[in-house]
């Protein structure tokens, strides 16, 4: 048996559908249930190399995805790149790209923002607060770090921050509010993940579920 944990919100969205294409069967709605754990099972496919499966899932804020399969409490995890990347991947493989939940993460500042006065601290808000401090200490400045949870495009506005690091769709939210982004961080997508325990120990299983969530991308 495995245990798989799935990201709430869009990723949930777009991977259910995913699941039954391969043949997972949940015997319940992750949507619409308040289990926590939902029993699945996936019938043998031989012609793919894998055996008749039962998991069980876990439906976890986004941001968790990444911890439980870490500790090996999940052996599979779907989560966004930005989450993986502002978690570490200590103790996790990254399986695979699937090209779904797209999105970019960049820097974003006021359309009208002045140029800054040299030697003036630069404030930059965001959640990212790990992704940023790398970002910002690879070009060699020092900033001052705002956590926030939301309303990121806030702060430049009311002048919490001359600068935000944030995930960006289509842009509309930062054009609405006289924002731009001005410099790209990294682009983002679902990843499958796996616990790197579970990957060495079930290593034939584990790339058999990969390479069949692969062809039906």
């Amino acid at each position: 048996m495995f245990r798989f944990a799935l990201s709430k919100g869009r990723i949930l969205k777009d991977t259910l559908p995913l699941l039954e294409k391969l043949g997972i069967q949940l015997e319940d709605d992750p949507e619409k249930t308040r289990k926590l754990i939902i029993p699945a099972h996936m019938p043998a496919r031989p012609d793919l190399g894998i055996k008749a499966t039962d998991f069980e899932m876990f439906v976890l804020r986004a941001t968790d995805v990444p911890t439980f399969v870490q500790h090996g409490t999940a052996d599979f995890g779907f989560v966004g790149k930005d989450v993986l990347l502002e978690h570490g991947a200590d103790g996790i493989y990254e399986l695979l790209d699937l090209h779904i939940a797209k999105c970019r993460l960049v820097v974003a500042e006021m359309e009208d923002a002045l140029p800054r006065t040299p030697g003036q601290p630069l404030k930059v808000a965001t959640k990212f607060v790990n992704i940023a401090r790398q970002y910002y200490a690879q070009k060699g400045e020092q900033v001052q770090l705002i956590k926030l949870y939301g309303s990121m495009e806030l702060a430049p506005l009311v002048q919490l921050a001359d600068k935000i690091v944030d995930i960006v769709d289509t842009g509309k939210t930062l054009a609405a509010n006289g924002l731009r982004a001005t410099e790209h961080i990294a682009d983002i997508s679902t990843r499958l993940i796996a616990n790197g325990a579970t990957y060495r120990r079930e290593h034939a299983q584990v790339m058999a579920l990969m390479n069949s969530i692969r062809q039906q991308l």
